[in-house]
């Protein structure tokens, strides 16, 4: 198969390009290498996958309307994994304007290119954050999700309510996967994972929003790709479906599990919950089980093992910055 992965020279993406050209497929990324984090970051990420023969990379927006036609026209896809987004729920208070642009404009133009190109299967990457703080646990994909709270997550659930109407209007396949917290190595450096990681190894205080209490289900990167492939494989005509680890965990045991790995003590700054943060985020994968055959098989402690075994052997002098633009 040809396959579209916009944003595909991010965390998800590069990891789901080198998968898929090991099973033979052909790849084309669209990535725009913005300065969200720094760039170096993704020119690493897709340094094994660049050179292969079955990979193409075009450096643009996905909301460039020219560009798009161009790749289009050049390529025939029998899939698009839509990755690409504006990510990151605390920049979302700052930008709105961007993440609405690329969230919601570039997502329609994806679908309008499906439209016109006949590509009749589309992957569509939500977030668990369209649950907004909602206490009923765990989510379930039936739930309403009419109140999000922040920006970010409110382009994430309009891009699932576009994706519905192009299903219906124009018989398109499509999934919306909804990942909950990802991490493992290549993680954004905006996101706990890497940046508690980073510095806790370099003896640098971290910040611990609220008491430590907030829950996440952390999802390691390897079973998240499962997932993205069984989705690739296994087209529906309209669904949502979490990919989820089904077992949240509170902040201070995330915290302490890196300490454990990294053999070092954090050093803690203790801050306020920022607006947009959720408290707690539990995905039910009853429907992932049931659609795509698919589970977590990563527990937190073999995960966070591995993502410091890559930091350290990736970041030797720690060369790369870590702070995001604002």
């Amino acid at each position: 198969m040809k396959i579209l992965i916009t944003g595909g020279a991010g965390f998800i993406g590069s990891h789901l390009a080198e998968s898929l050209l090991k099973e033979g497929h052909k790849i084309v990324v669209i990535d725009n290498f913005n300065n969200y984090y720094d760039p170096q970051f993704k020119e690493r990420n897709i340094e094994n996958a660049k050179n292969h023969e079955n990979y193409t990379l075009y450096r643009g927006d996905i909301t460039d309307i020219n560009l798009l036609k161009n790749i289009f026209s050049t390529h025939k896809f029998d899939k698009i994994v839509h990755l690409a987004a504006s990510a990151g729920v605390r920049y979302s208070l700052q930008n709105p304007q961007i993440y609405m642009e690329t969230n919601l404009k570039g997502t329609t133009n994806l679908l309008e290119k499906a439209r016109k190109n006949q590509i009749k299967d589309f992957i569509f990457a939500s977030s668990s954050s369209v649950y907004g703080n909602q206490t009923q646990v765990p989510f379930k994909e039936t739930d309403a999700c009419l109140k999000p709270i922040s920006p970010y997550a409110a382009t994430k659930r309009a891009g699932e309510l576009i994706c519905h109407t192009y299903h219906h209007l124009y018989n398109i396949n499509i999934t919306a996967l909804r990942f909950f917290t990802v991490y493992g190595p290549r993680g954004r450096p905006d996101m706990a994972a890497y940046k508690f990681t980073h510095k806790i190894y370099n003896e640098q205080p971290i910040e611990l929003y609220g008491d430590g209490a907030s829950q996440r289900d952390y999802t390691y990167i390897t079973d998240i790709i499962q997932g993205v492939k069984a989705a690739i494989n296994n087209p529906y005509k309209y669904e949502i479906i979490n990919l989820g680890n089904n077992k949240p965990e509170y902040l201070k045991t995330f915290i302490k599990t890196i300490e454990n790995a990294v053999g070092k003590t954090a050093k803690i700054e203790g801050k306020e919950m920022p607006p947009g943060d959720v408290q707690k985020t539990y995905a039910d994968i009853t429907k992932a089980k049931e659609l795509l055959d698919w589970q977590p098989k990563t527990e937190l402690q073999e995960g966070i093992k591995k993502l410091v075994e890559w930091y350290k052997k990736t970041n030797p002098e720690n060369t790369l910055k870590t702070t995001y633009t604002s």
